[in-house]
């Protein structure tokens, strides 16, 4: 697989959630098929090895990156909704590609949204014109930074999101954000997303559960047909770029 060169963007300097000297570049990928079908990825950078899966839709131009938690991972909350939502809008009419995304330094809020954008460029290089990002708690506010300095991203939703790294949240417009959480997360608390969505500029979406918990597993059915129909506007065909 030829690996795009583009440098990713660096952080903005005048934003103090980032040093603003940070700056990667994607140097080669190496990937193998899985028994599942998707694509193992490893993408070399200029600051260590990114890896993820790749559930690919061809002929489409529409993707997402699904970001986990401050433990990184590649399945996701409300029981492993990641892996289900990646591999159904890869076999959809219209659908979109998608990335799970595991962190090369997990809990680092700057190195992460770094790997982010590296796989913006990544599946930017493989064609993509519309990129959608999901991250849940500590990767919530890694999306929305990521949403603000992608020129490529059309839409961020975060769930059950924590609120540092969000105090710029107004430059994502006018990109689309929706924001989901649960009323009984005692992880990190609804307000968080209450105070995000305020901030926000339009368009936005502010979608409370009630007797969800911080992984969300209470509305595990639900969310997946939120995040589907939620991905299939933002990043699907009927997209217009």
């Amino acid at each position: 697989m030829p690996p795009p060169r583009a440098p990713v963007a660096p952080a903005s300097p005048d934003d103090d959630d980032l040093s603003g000297d940070l700056e990667l570049s994607i140097l080669g990928v190496a990937a193998r098929e899985r028994d599942d079908g998707a694509l193992g990825v490893v993408i070399n950078t200029s600051r260590g090895e990114l890896t993820g899966v790749v559930h690919a839709r061809d002929g489409d131009d529409g993707a997402a990156i699904y970001a986990g938690g401050a433990l990184g991972g590649l399945d996701g909350p409300a029981n492993a909704i990641y892996p289900r939502l990646a591999s159904d809008l890869a076999a959809t009419e219209g659908g979109i590609s998608g990335l799970r995304l595991h962190y090369r330094m997990p809990g680092e809020f700057e190195e992460c949204v770094l790997d982010v954008l590296a796989g913006v460029s990544f599946l930017k290089g493989l064609g993509a014109r519309r990129v959608a990002l999901v991250g849940h708690s500590f990767g919530a506010a890694v999306v929305i930074k990521a949403g603000e300095l992608s020129g490529v991203v059309t839409g961020v939703a975060a769930l059950s999101s924590q609120l540092y790294g969000t105090r710029t949240v107004q430059r994502l417009s006018p990109k689309a954000l929706l924001l989901v959480h649960g009323d009984d997360d005692t992880v990190l608390d609804s307000a968080a997303s209450r105070d995000i969505y305020d901030r926000a500029l339009e368009p936005k979406r502010l979608v409370i559960y009630e007797d969800a918990g911080h992984g969300l597993t209470q509305c595990a059915d639900e969310l997946f047909a939120l995040l589907r129909a939620w991905l299939l506007d933002v990043a699907g065909t009927a997209k217009t770029s």
